[in-house]
């Protein structure tokens, strides 16, 4: 009996220090928060999220359910912009800075979640075998457009967001006025160039395992943080956790949260979909590639290639961004992106 006892005192001492041990190495290898960052969430949890702006509706595409939210300017507008947000992300992703020039200058922006993700339709029954594809994921892009009897589009798509832009052009280039791809690839198991950097999806991983097991919406927001700052680049600069806090906020109280099995549905989508390469080669639709040249996920050089092989495609590349959208270089973006458009407008 003594040794019984003294086995299951090893064992619980050896799962202590192992549970200890993970501890300290998870928080060695994630980043600081910012400072008063519990300060910060403590307010945001007691003012309450911040509502969206703009109407919101719902499109249908064989079956699934996709939500969209229309933001236009107070005058007239002069054309209509789409936003495709990354994997695992849903429409309020993308962050006000960005939109609010787009639609200053006069566009109507729509930005809407992804299947899988926010208050589109989560496949509960999703398999290998039944898995959706990029071009499935372009085909919901269009049942908006239908929806809102929009014929043609500006489109921008960032990462995953990137791809789907880019199916969307090949696949109904009669309904695509210019593409914007952004820290996007082409070819995302292009053997010649540099693969996604595990490493990274591993820091991501440890950040789930640090903040994700109690599901808290204190670290919910935590967790936002965390993916934020190890996707930046070479270039730091100071997280707005208070925005972050109120759209974490707003998605956990008044919408579906976040789904655990957003990314692994949105890898199997991108692997099934293969290159686009070849159709690049023949893409007429006015491009602009625009890549930080320190993205810690997908290289760099991902950007350069699809830049080279769709013809006469324009390009920004953006000393030190990483594979993020910072409000540091959003001048230099928007007005790229609006010079873009207009560009295509004039002729």
């Amino acid at each position: 009996m003594k040794i019984i006892k003294k086995i299951i005192l090893i064992l619980v001492s050896l799962l202590v220090v192992l549970f200890l041990g993970t501890f300290i190495y998870i928080n060695i290898k994630l980043p600081d928060l910012p400072l008063l960052t519990n300060k910060i969430i403590d307010n945001a949890l007691a003012k309450g999220a911040r509502p969206i702006e703009g109407k919101q509706g719902y499109a249908h595409n064989d079956g699934t359910k996709i939500w969209y939210n229309e933001i236009s300017p107070k005058d007239s507008i002069k054309g209509n912009i789409l936003l495709i947000m990354g994997i695992a992300n849903d429409a309020l992703a993308w962050p006000d800075y960005f939109i609010k020039p787009l639609v200053d200058s006069g566009y109507r922006v729509i930005r809407f979640d992804n299947r899988g993700t926010g208050m589109s339709d989560w496949n509960i029954n999703w398999t290998e075998e039944n898995a959706y594809s990029l071009d499935d994921m372009a085909d919901d892009v269009i049942a908006i457009l239908d929806t809102l009897q929009i014929d043609k589009v500006h489109v921008i798509g960032a990462s995953l967001g990137g791809m789907i832009a880019q199916t969307m052009s090949i696949n109904y280039p009669h309904r695509v006025l210019t593409l914007t791809s952004m820290m996007s690839t082409g070819n995302i198991m292009d053997k010649e160039l540099p693969p996604i950097n595990q490493g990274k999806i591993f820091e991501l991983l440890l950040a789930h395992v640090k903040y994700g097991l109690v599901k808290s919406e204190t670290n919910q927001i935590k967790l936002q943080l965390t993916a934020r700052l190890l996707l930046m680049g070479d270039t730091k600069y100071e997280i707005d956790v208070e925005d972050i806090a109120n759209s974490v906020l707003y998605n956990l109280r008044n919408r579906r949260g976040y789904n655990p099995d957003a990314s692994k549905q949105h890898i199997a989508a991108t692997l099934l979909s293969g290159s686009r390469y070849e159709e690049f080669a023949t893409l007429e639709i006015p491009t602009l590639v625009i890549h930080g040249t320190t993205d810690p996920l997908i290289d760099f050089k991902h950007g350069e290639k699809t830049h080279t092989i769709i013809p006469n495609s324009k390009n920004i590349w953006v000393e030190g961004m990483g594979h993020d959208i910072p409000p540091m270089f959003v001048d230099i973006i928007i007005l790229g992106i609006i010079e873009h458009i207009e560009n295509y407008e004039d002729e």
